[in-house]
């Protein structure tokens, strides 16, 4: 063993794709020889089965598979004609796909903070609508849903489009509806450090509406009608091979029983460190069905705690300590966030994945617990 597999190890990984592998390695196995053997790489019956099952997984009648998270947002905009002159808006604290893939459309992101619980404040956005307001993209972050319900009725108040960013929440629902399957789309990425994770890049929109997705499906392809070859627009290339759609498909009929052990895995983190002044958890109203894609606490200690947890070998990811709104190149206004920043100080994403062993669970417990008692 390397010097480097063996700190490994040493570790609680934040993320274990290979453990999860070995877990599943029959399956993924056949689905990998059956794509293999027969030839069928691009746009086939393994692609066209997981859009189906992703599709009533979500609740909608329509799944389109795309090359990544960034595609399903970018192939969104295009399908609702959103484009120079328009404005969007985003939440100001999230990964900076959102708002670049409004920028890509010619639009202008307009950013609105967020609430405690990382997600958009309904309360702030109708201030931020103006004349030139054509969308709203509530982000389902980690795991928890937007406040939906708020977001379509300011949405049909002000006759805007709704465009959900879940790509960290398949699964979360609220009053029994799926998130993803509220707007005129809802947006999915499969990286592989997802909840459904494939082996590379991946992502798909799900949608109610026929013309979204024949849309979709032709701008995927360059714009191609695959049964007529006709063109239909100048499209992109950002279509889900049918590798990992076969791969993804395997996943997805595990879903149910890796958002159970995620929430257990949850409900053992809030028993284990309740007690702990200083540390915040994500637990939150009973009104939403959250799925812990990501288990962030907020630390007054900020990078005192992490850098204490990694020093004691447990993975932590802290996203972000920079909102991404004050990187300079973006060229993004800041109106001034306070919760935003307030949680890109605090923010810091404990181990939370279905391989995780118990063992592991009590090691990330002891050393958060050990930070605290010596602080």
């Amino acid at each position: 063993m390397s010097k480097q597999e063996t700190a490994l190890a040493d570790k609680v990984r934040f993320v274990n794709p290979g453990k999860l592998y070995q877990q599943l390695k029959p399956e993924l196995d056949a689905a990998y020889f059956k794509v293999m053997e027969s030839g069928n790489l691009i746009d086939r019956q393994e692609l066209w089965s997981f859009e189906e099952n992703l599709a009533r997984a979500v609740g909608t009648r329509f799944a389109v598979g795309l090359n990544s998270g960034y595609d399903a947002l970018h192939m969104s905009l295009r399908a609702a004609g959103i484009g120079p002159g328009d404005e969007v808006i985003v939440p100001a604290h999230t990964f900076v796909a959102t708002a670049s893939a409004v920028v890509n459309v010619g639009a202008r992101p307009v950013l609105v903070d967020v609430n405690a619980d990382f997600n958009l404040n309904v309360e702030q956005i109708e201030a931020a609508i103006s004349k030139r307001t054509r969308a709203i993209i509530p982000v389902h972050l980690n795991g928890r849903m937007a406040d939906m319900p708020s977001v379509m009725e300011i949405a049909e108040k002000h006759d805007l489009v709704v465009v959900e960013d879940a790509c960290q929440s398949l699964g979360a629902s609220q009053d029994g509806k799926k998130a993803g399957s509220w707007g005129l789309t809802g947006c999915w990425s499969f990286y592989p450090f997802k909840i459904l994770g494939g082996y590379g890049d991946g992502g798909a929109i799900t949608t109610n509406d026929p013309e979204v997705a024949t849309f979709a499906r032709r701008m995927r392809f360059n714009g191609e009608d695959r049964q007529t070859g006709e063109y239909h627009g100048h499209g992109f290339t950002c279509l889900l091979d049918n590798l990992q759609a076969a791969f993804l498909d395997v996943k997805l009929a595990h879903l149910p029983e890796w958002i159970d052990r995620r929430q257990r895995i949850a409900a053992r983190y809030r028993e284990a460190f309740k007690d702990l002044d200083g540390l915040v958890l994500p637990h939150f109203d009973g009104e939403r069905r959250d799925v812990f894609q990501n288990y962030v606490v907020r630390s007054k200690q900020g990078d005192a705690f992490s850098d204490f947890l990694r020093a004691h070998g447990v993975e932590v990811l802290v996203q972000w300590r920079k909102p991404y709104y004050r990187h300079a190149a973006l060229q993004l206004d800041d109106r001034g966030f306070p919760e935003t920043e307030a949680l890109c100080r605090e923010v810091c994403s404990l181990p939370m994945a279905v391989e995780l062993e118990d063992g592991e669970i009590d090691r990330v417990i002891d050393v958060v617990r050990s930070y605290y008692r010596r602080s």
